[in-house]
């Protein structure tokens, strides 16, 4: 300091004050509080912060990757469907610290119940044309389906109108008298501003097959226990009969998944043993899918159901919502809810009497999510579900299984 100038030291201590105000900024001096805050309300610091991330499930990597965004605090924050894969609590927290966020948000989801909670402005994509509605998901809807009927009935209108004078130039264009008049109504006809309906979204449409009935007793465990290298769970002892459907729900990292894919014998359990009943026809939704998929739509249809003709395989994705265009297309380059249609296809043409489902909801739009929920209540089977959705399960399922209940993890 003592070799500057006075113009020199000047420019330093301005230099410094610039660094200082980007510090305070970006919370250097207490990052180590504002880490933990984050990940004690996404539920990472029961997870371990000094764990690696390959070794975590889904929903605890996604966690991960929200958490890194958030203390960044940029301008505008990004988030695609931030809830996927978390459990309820954290939707809740993620919803409070939303509502609090000095920045600007854009958040794409299909959550209503959240939307409502942390948006004041909508965006709607919606036959290539994108509008703005202020105020939260449920006044969006009341305004656009307003719209929409305006719309609707001033094309009927129109219509009427257009027959009108076309019926009127058909008999009139031919006759001296009237050909004058005939010519007025024809450029009428022609220079017509004329209203153009939006074409309506292909409505996904499921209906599960069913097998045969199967026996009383769909699965029973005795003293098990999962994990992997450790113990997920205190001793279990789990009777699952025919007709119940049941919720499974829990923090993330419980192992709920794990319980899932242990009794499906996938994975093999610590100890305990699983029983299962006879004649079992079972279909498995999973939670993620990891390796890229380029077959094509109809092809991995196809490759499942050899006995399908092609215009079999493509009525049966049609019906589960795609478009001719998604049918044709590669899985990889299909969005999320795009892909889980296509598995869900899979799923709704094999004939099964008892469903397990790994968080089928995520993804799925408002249309897929509502009809998913109608064919899950009218399904005739059993079915083992596990979602962070209450508004989705509460009505199809006859009991909840609470793994907080059994874990040996601090909640």
């Amino acid at each position: 300091m003592g070799d500057v100038t006075p113009e020199e030291l000047d420019l330093l201590m301005e230099e410094v004050g610039t660094i200082q105000d980007i510090l305070n900024h970006n919370d250097f001096y207490i990052i180590d509080a504002k880490v933990n805050e984050v990940a004690r309300g996404l539920g990472l610091l029961d997870v371990g912060l000094e764990k690696t991330v390959d070794s975590l499930s889904g929903g605890q990597r996604t966690k991960i990757l929200l958490a890194k965004l958030l203390l960044e605090k940029p301008d505008i924050l990004l988030l695609d469907e931030p809830t996927n894969y978390l459990d309820e609590d954290h939707i809740e927290w993620l919803k409070k610290y939303l509502i609090d966020y000095e920045n600007a948000f854009i958040l794409i989801s299909h959550d209503i119940t959240f939307l409502n909670s942390v948006v004041n402005l909508i965006y709607h994509m919606d036959n290539k044309e994108l509008n703005r509605y202020v105020g939260d998901y449920d006044n969006f809807i009341r305004v656009y389906e307003a719209k929409k009927k305006q719309v609707e009935s001033a094309y009927k209108q129109q219509q009427q109108e257009i027959s009108d004078l076309e019926d009127f130039v058909q008999r009139n264009k031919a006759r001296v008298a009237t050909r004058n008049m005939a010519m007025s109504r024809q450029k009428k006809l022609d220079k017509m501003d004329r209203i153009e309906l939006a074409r309506e979204k292909p409505k996904p449409e499921f209906n599960f097959k069913m097998a045969r009935t199967p026996g009383k007793l769909i699965f029973e465990t005795k003293d098990l226990i999962i994990g992997y290298d450790e113990a997920l769970c205190r001793p279990l002892n789990l009777r699952l009969e025919r007709g119940q459907k049941v919720a499974i729900t829990g923090a993330n990292g419980l192992g709920k998944t794990t319980l899932l894919r242990s009794v499906l014998g996938e994975i093999q359990s610590l100890s305990g043993s699983v029983d299962t009943g006879e004649f079992l026809y079972t279909g498995y939704f999973e939670q993620e899918i990891k390796d890229a998929n380029y077959n094509t739509c109809i092809d991995e249809v196809w490759k499942e159901f050899p006995s399908y003709t092609q215009y079999e395989v493509r009525a049966a994705l049609a019906k589960c919502g795609l478009t001719t265009q998604h049918i044709e297309s590669k899985v990889v380059v299909l969005s999320g809810g795009e892909q889980a249609k296509v598995r869900l296809c899979k799923l709704i043409n094999k004939e099964t009497n008892f469903l397990v489902l790994d968080e089928p909801t995520n993804h799925l739009d408002v249309d897929a999510k509502e009809e998913l929920k109608r064919a899950l209540i009218a399904y005739k089977g059993t079915i083992l579900l596990i979602s962070h959705e209450p508004e989705f399960y509460r009505d199809i399922v006859t009991d909840v299984w609470n793994l907080e209940q059994w874990t040996t993890k601090i909640v």
